[in-house]
């Protein structure tokens, strides 16, 4: 396969009046870039380096393409990928000389309420900040504040370059669940709403699928759950529902030492769960054993490396797994990540095994964890076959960044500069489904100033209930 195009046959026509990349010049001044419900054709020009995630599409492990390399997004695919591409008729062309091209992030953890308690119970450990902060402030919350804080942190998400996240929320009532995902739908994120619920209410779980997520084309479903030999009649319950819906079970497993107790991983495999459709968050504290175990059923994990530094939970095994050929992606994990910011995720990742290890060559390398919080992300999730990377025929889920800012230049050695250097601001623009979510960056489309200011009135309406 050609380097030069990656598709072939594209029916194309020459380049019209190009728009200066970061001008969007084919917009209309005074008008919005892109209409929320229209995906435009754009073709992203020329860019120093595109991370495509795909070795067969260039070199190396995350199949990088140098000098000049266009990428073509319509219908909401990525289209082709190659030097000298023409523009089909009336596409957008976006100068992208000078930046960076990869996937979307895939965020695999994330608890976005969790906005309301940003930097909360910083002195406490897991226990602590869950009891006098998650605890203490989800029951006060009501439906239209929870979209308050929702939409903020799916916002900041999503302008800090992650285009899918999974969202492990825990039980509310059906109508907050509602106004929750309405945040999620109207931030433009692809996401997953893992829903947990008790045994006794597992029946919302279909109806929130069926009537609220199943008509949104970038929402999809897992049954959260809680693992432990305590909890293992609800923990059967909920997986046969996860199997009977046919999609995945997401549960915390050993984010403490305080939870071997409860015997997690016993439960999990006393339930029929332990297996490819089950996502196991922060996995800190299993034995070897256990390791093994994991890689041999194939179970999926999510390795949240900032909220485990700052809950004193330990530091996830990352190179056993990774030797046992674990499916593993990156995550946030809501209020105690307190920031979006995946750059910061993955050199929290490499740094802390290179720490514990002292031994800078140890799993996850800098190509590696570039990989977990892309393409790794999504075979986790089993959506590697959608998005994770630029791979021809896959979703329009794409980040360009600018390298050109006082944090990130001047140019050494780019791939290692993302994870070392890079921040949310060198996010430039995003793309998701093809829909261009943000541009010269800026989020489109987005009072952030009220966004901030209803953010700021569910807080108080929280701390004063």
């Amino acid at each position: 396969m050609s380097r030069r195009s990656v598709l072939a046959g594209l029916s194309t026509v020459p380049l019209a009046a190009a728009a200066g990349f970061p001008e969007l010049a084919q917009d209309r001044p005074g008008r919005p870039a892109e209409d929320p419900g229209r995906r435009r054709t754009t073709l992203l020009r020329g860019a120093d380096l595109v991370l495509t995630m795909d070795p067969r599409l260039g070199s190396g492990p995350l199949g990088q393409l140098e000098n000049g390399v266009d990428v073509l997004l319509r219908d909401g695919t990525v289209a082709a990928i190659g030097h000298g591409l023409a523009a089909p008729d009336g596409a957008r062309v976006l100068d992208a000389r000078g930046r960076i091209v990869l996937p979307g992030f895939v965020d695999l953890h994330n608890h976005l309420w969790q906005s309301s308690i940003r930097g909360g119970c910083a002195n406490e450990g897991l226990y602590g900040w869950m009891n006098d902060c998650n605890r203490a402030t989800l029951p006060k919350i009501d439906p239209q504040d929870m979209y308050r804080f929702v939409h903020l942190a799916a916002l900041d998400a999503l302008q800090a370059g992650v285009t899918t996240v999974v969202d492990w929320v825990h039980p509310i009532p059906y109508d907050t669940s509602e106004r929750y995902i309405r945040a999620l739908d109207d931030a433009g994120l692809r996401f997953v709403y893992a829903s947990a619920q008790s045994a006794a209410h597992a029946h919302l779980i279909p109806k929130i699928k069926k009537d609220l997520l199943d008509p949104l084309p970038l929402a999809s479903v897992q049954v959260a759950a809680h693992a432990g030999m305590s909890q293992l009649a609800d923990l059967r319950t909920l997986h046969a529902l996860a199997r009977d819906l046919g999609v995945m079970l997401n549960s915390h497993v050993l984010e403490n030492r305080g939870d071997r107790k409860d015997d997690p991983i016993r439960s999990l495999r006393e339930a029929g769960a332990f297996g490819p459709r089950l996502l196991m968050n922060h996995a800190i504290h299993l034995t070897d054993e256990e390791i093994a175990l994991t890689g041999e059923h194939d179970v999926r994990i999510a390795h949240c490396p900032l909220s485990n530094m700052r809950l004193a939970s330990g530091i996830c095994p990352l190179p056993a797994f990774h030797r046992q050929g674990v499916k593993a992606g990156l995550g946030h994990d809501g209020g105690t990540n307190d920031t979006s910011d995946m750059f910061n995720v993955m050199k929290a990742a490499v740094g802390l095994q290179r720490a514990r290890h002292e031994d800078a060559a140890i799993h996850p390398t800098i190509p590696a964890v570039l990989r977990m919080a892309t393409l790794g992300g999504a075979e986790a999730i089993g959506m590697a076959d959608r998005v994770g990377s630029l791979t021809p025929g896959k979703r329009a889920d794409v980040v360009v960044l600018d390298p050109g800012t006082l944090n990130f230049a001047p140019r050494f050695d780019w791939t290692g500069q993302i994870v070392l250097n890079g921040q949310p601001p060198n996010v430039s623009e995003v793309f998701v489904d093809g829909h261009l979510r943000k541009a010269r960056g800026e989020l489109l489309h987005v009072d952030t100033a009220r966004v901030v200011r209803e953010a700021e009135l569910a807080a108080t309406h929280v701390r004063t209930a």
